[in-house]
């Protein structure tokens, strides 16, 4: 199967909306052979729904890349200080329990939970859920797929999740067992009491 990350053929995926490939019944890939698939495909995010479909993401436009490593400096320099747990960017994927494999751009996992993981589970798509999570939307997502994404990331054990769009400047937060909050142009989000002492400010982010 030829690579579909070469060069020749990033320019033709980038800035369109996700490419759905449907496997079942034909085809259904083993948690290995879907993270062996995306290591030859390092170009490219690749999730699976927990209907065993694919979800191929192309690379993002320069301002939604710099938005997200934005994002990415200040989670990751807050939990070096706090020491409580790791940071993640959107190239780790986590084996959720309804059977997905998502890359959420950003996440926290407490250290206690990573340290009972085993070295090969380590090196592979983690199998669990983040306690924490950030989906930034490109100006090719899709609003209502991506608000899907979120509540399944707290259906399977995900304590705080922030989608934030900045075409609106609007913020979507979650939480289980409560409805999901909208908040227009906040300047800063509070990440408390989960992440104690952690704050978005997101003045550097619209």
């Amino acid at each position: 199967m030829e690579s579909l990350g070469q060069d020749e053929n990033k320019s033709s995926y980038l800035g369109h909306p996700p490419l759905v490939v449907h496997l079942r019944p034909v085809l259904n890939l083993t948690d290995d052979q879907l993270y062996e698939f995306s290591q030859i495909n390092r170009d490219l995010r690749i999730e699976r729904n927990a209907q065993g479909e694919l979800i191929i993401m192309p690379p993002t436009g320069g301002d939604t890349s710099q938005r997200n490593a934005e994002i990415i400096i200040q989670l990751g320099s807050w939990a070096k200080r706090n020491g409580e747990g790791a940071t993640f960017d959107s190239s780790g994927g986590f084996r959720l329990n309804n059977g997905a494999v998502r890359s959420p751009d950003a996440a926290w996992v407490r250290h206690s939970r990573l340290s009972a993981l085993t070295a090969e589970e380590r090196q592979k798509f983690l199998p669990l859920c983040p306690e924490f999570i950030i989906e930034l939307r490109s100006p090719t997502d899709s609003l209502d797929l991506l608000r899907e994404k979120m509540q399944e990331y707290v259906d399977n054990g995900a304590q705080l999740g922030w989608l934030i769009d900045p075409e609106q400047k609007r913020v979507y937060v979650y939480r289980p067992g409560e409805p999901v909050q909208e908040l227009d142009q906040p300047e800063k989000l509070s990440g408390q009491p989960l992440l104690s002492g952690f704050e978005l400010d997101l003045r550097d982010i619209w």
